[in-house]
């Protein structure tokens, strides 16, 4: 797992007025940042109602707070979301009060990247959390949310033992070519035997 140094937030709502707006932050200062916002650190994937507190104690915000301790998050790091109210300037204020203690502005995708670089998700599962957001149609977010619950890695796994199990037998015939091991070529010929079929999930 990699190990990040800095911590990183974002707006998770899209931009613009809502009833909601939500504040993610991860990284390593999450707990100190938790301390400093709500005044402690939420219990572990529970809703806590509190205020969100400015530098001087007053409140910028009533909310819902979660706290997600890694690796059991999003991107394996210590999380923090943030539910407030979806005011343009409310998010903002929480934005400058977070990046004040110590975060900064994620880069476009950069959360789900650290899900990647932590092994929370592979290269196949990354991408597809983009083609779902960016579906135009029932067909296509439901391709991308297949490949984003890992189906579609598990059929390329599945054709690369296949593969490999392929060509081990075709080098292993080739470098002992006077002994043929397995031939591919000369089925078995004793009654009733057939020849296994690999267990290898979705095969």
């Amino acid at each position: 797992m990699t190990q990040h140094l800095d911590t990183i937030t974002a707006r998770a709502t899209p931009p613009g007025t809502g009833g909601i707006g939500i504040v993610r932050v991860s990284g390593p200062q999450v707990r100190a940042i938790a301390h400093s916002v709500l005044g402690s650190v939420p219990r572990p994937r529970q809703a806590t109602v509190s205020p969100f507190l400015d530098a001087t104690g007053n409140a910028l915000d009533y909310g819902v707070a979660f706290f997600f301790k890694a690796p059991a998050s999003y991107t394996g790091e210590d999380v923090l979301e943030l539910h407030g109210h979806g005011g343009v300037i409310v998010i903002d204020q929480m934005l400058a009060r977070v990046t004040a203690l110590g975060a900064r502005l994620a880069r476009p995708g950069e959360f789900t990247e650290r899900a990647f670089l932590n092994g929370k998700l592979d290269l196949a599962q990354a991408e597809a959390v983009a083609d779902l957001i960016d579906s135009q149609t029932t067909a296509a977010a439901r391709c991308a949310l297949r490949s984003l619950s890992g189906e579609f890695s598990q059929q390329i796994g599945c054709l690369s033992k296949i593969i490999a199990e392929f060509r081990m037998y075709v080098e292993a015939n080739i470098d002992f070519a006077d002994e043929p091991v397995a031939p591919l070529d000369r089925p078995k010929r004793k009654k009733g035997w057939k020849r296994p079929r690999p267990n290898y999930p979705h095969c």
